[in-house]
């Protein structure tokens, strides 16, 4: 069997669901796969995340620096960026279950070959050249494996789900970044203190390993290869005039449209401060405000918890308390995000108060990432075309967070003499990011209109 045959969309199964027992059956297979995607876009960030749970005791240790990182976490965003471009192109055409399944488990492995790479350096006498070279071949690779996380994730919301119940369903799995992220930070915060930051890799690795198992097992591809009416049949919902045309002529509408560009600049600096605060956050709470690892790394897993509860009420506040208007809770949410990121970057403040700012931050941050980086785009995109959208807005997010981590890396480095940090150069940076990301799509809302 080729690798085309493999990964492509499967077929219509030939033996058909009984009338009787269709409306059971595809609600079943709606629910499991809805919450295995949900559930493997979680352990997904498991291993994505490592990296900034581990810098401050890399750098201790004279392992790599806090430039070199930078250097090794952009490897990652480049890749990634380039990898959910083409991935989002490729995945329209795909079986969502074995493509997101073969991503993470790849990514599990490259988890675990950087943990033993750091339990051999000591034996083996490697070297901080040998080490950083290694670490950004393999950060790299898992870059791209991981850019075949998402946009599985976000068709199957499209192939199962009618529009009317996609906002909602899309608001859910939006907030499986802050999820993962909090278990991250809390969990592997944990582990590298108590073990050593090696077995942050290997307990990263064995989520990694779950969620691989949880793809394979809940994860349908389509209601047709279920024997199953389409969603359209299922749902009552009529074909629209975009949704008639070849999937290949769709992906050139979305490439075309403006409204997928405004979005995709947004979502740039939507993703460099929120990687400035996943990437740098926990290192920025021990050298700036000397909190303790395990103190910094509750902090900044608290405050991804929130995140979910963002994201969460993104797609009600714009359907009910704003009938529909994407824009109005994108200025109130984003004002509130520049304040509470000032507070958390500019003052000083007491555990609970840093947790207090960075949460309320975090809250307001995921209401405009849901609906800037989400909704605005589902909403005009045609169904046969997601994943193509999720490229084009993937590959300028990701490229803007592997810029972030270049400029942030070395404007953190530079500004640091005798191990004193001077975190404000940076600061700045990334608020101004902040001010920018809710600002674009507000003012570029005249191009996203809802398709016909």
């Amino acid at each position: 069997m080729s690798l085309y045959s493999y990964f492509r969309i499967s077929k219509p199964s030939e033996g058909k669901v009984p009338a009787e027992r269709v409306d059971e059956e595809y609600k079943r297979l709606r629910t499991r796969t809805f919450w295995g995607v949900t559930a493997a876009y979680t352990l997904y960030y498991v291993c994505r995340m490592t990296l900034g749970v581990v810098k401050q005791p890399i750098i201790d240790g004279g392992v790599l620096t806090a430039g070199e990182l930078g250097v090794i976490g952009s490897v990652f965003y480049f890749v990634y960026a380039a990898g959910k471009f083409s991935n989002g192109f490729i995945a329209d055409y795909c079986n969502i279950r074995r493509f997101m399944a073969w991503g993470l488990g790849i990514s599990a492995v490259i988890n675990l070959v950087l943990g033993i790479l750091g339990l051999l350096q000591g034996p083996l006498g490697i070297g901080s050249v040998a080490m950083l070279v290694a670490f950004a071949l393999l950060w790299g690779v898992n870059g791209w494996v991981q850019s075949m996380g998402s946009p599985p994730g976000t068709i199957s919301l499209s192939r199962w789900f009618p529009l009317k119940s996609r906002g909602t369903m899309y608001s859910i799995f939006s907030s499986t970044p802050s999820f993962g992220k909090a278990l991250t930070m809390i969990a592997l915060g944990f582990v590298v203190a108590v073990a050593g930051w090696q077995w942050g890799f290997v307990a990263a690795a064995a989520a990694g390993v779950i969620g691989t198992i949880v793809a394979a097992v809940f994860i349908s591809d389509t209601p047709e290869s279920k024997g199953l009416p389409t969603v359209q049949e299922l749902s009552g919902e009529p074909l629209k005039t975009l949704d008639k045309k070849p999937t290949k002529e769709l992906q050139k509408w979305v490439f075309k449209h403006p409204g997928i560009w405004v979005i995709a600049i947004s979502s740039a600096f939507i993703y460099i401060t929120q990687h400035a605060v996943s990437d740098w956050g926990v290192l920025f709470l021990q050298k700036q405000k000397e909190f303790s690892l395990e103190s910094a790394t509750q902090i900044i897993g608290i405050s991804e918890a929130f995140g979910v509860v963002g994201n969460l009420l993104a797609g009600w506040i714009s359907d009910r308390l704003f009938g529909g208007n994407r824009a109005r809770p994108v200025v109130i949410a984003g004002a509130l995000t520049v304040v509470t990121l000032s507070l958390f970057l500019f003052t000083g403040g007491t555990y609970w108060m840093n947790i207090a700012y960075i949460a309320l931050f975090s809250m307001a941050f995921s209401v405009v990432f849901c609906i800037v980086a989400g909704l605005m785009a589902l909403d005009f995109v045609p169904r046969k075309a997601t994943g193509a959208a999720l490229g084009i807005v993937g590959i300028s997010s990701y490229a803007a967070a592997g810029l972030q981590s270049i400029v942030s890396g070395f404007l953190i480095e530079g500004n640091a003499a005798d191990g004193v940090y001077n975190f404000g150069p940076v600061s700045i940076f990334w608020t101004i990011a902040c001010v920018i990301a809710f600002v674009l799509p507000v003012i570029g809302w005249k191009y996203l209109r809802v398709r016909e």
